[in-house]
């Protein structure tokens, strides 16, 4: 069973997180397949039947992102609104997604800490991603969670990367 994981970070250059769970997921090619929307489509214009097949071809779907704006960077909003559409991720014949295992893989700038009910900004990650799961319950898409690195713009130390690679891919491994 390989694992397409659709990687959406507009600014990789400057990634640390991101590029290392890269770096870690290039360890096991026969385990999953790395797809960098922003390298494969600069220009931002998706070829969706391209895209289709891609996520056809696999067993699970997982979606890795720096939180923005406390949503997903712009083009992954792109491939969702125009890659799952009407009688191919549902509807009466749209069943491409159907029992398909699909997960979120997130870098937060800020601690956990801060999101917490009586936290900075008074919500858990998990309730921020509702709509990704709201979005897989309605393709029929068999959710299995979430794995985040939280505080990637403070506390982004070689060790506490380090652990949280061995982290992400057994996540993966585990979906």
């Amino acid at each position: 069973m390989k694992t397409l994981v659709i990687i959406t970070h507009p600014h990789m250059q400057d990634s640390v997180i991101n590029k290392r769970w890269i770096q870690e997921l290039e360890k096991y090619p026969d385990q999953f397949t790395i797809h960098e929307l922003y390298k494969v489509y600069p220009d931002e214009i998706i070829n969706v039947e391209q895209e289709q097949a891609l996520v056809e071809a696999h067993d699970h779907i997982v979606f890795q992102f720096p939180l923005y704006w406390f949503n997903c960077p712009p083009l992954l909003k792109k491939w969702l609104d125009e890659v799952l559409l009407y009688g191919w991720a549902y509807g009466s014949t749209g069943k491409s997604f159907t029992n398909r295992k699909v997960a979120i893989a997130v870098s937060v700038g800020v601690s956990e800490a801060d999101y917490q009910p009586d936290g900075k900004y008074r919500y858990t990650l998990e309730q921020i991603l509702l709509p990704f799961e709201m979005t897989f319950d309605y393709i029929h898409a068999s959710y299995q969670g979430f794995t985040a690195f939280y505080s990637a713009e403070h506390e982004s130390t070689p060790v506490r990367i380090e652990k949280n690679a061995q982290e992400y891919i057994h996540f993966l491994q585990h979906i």
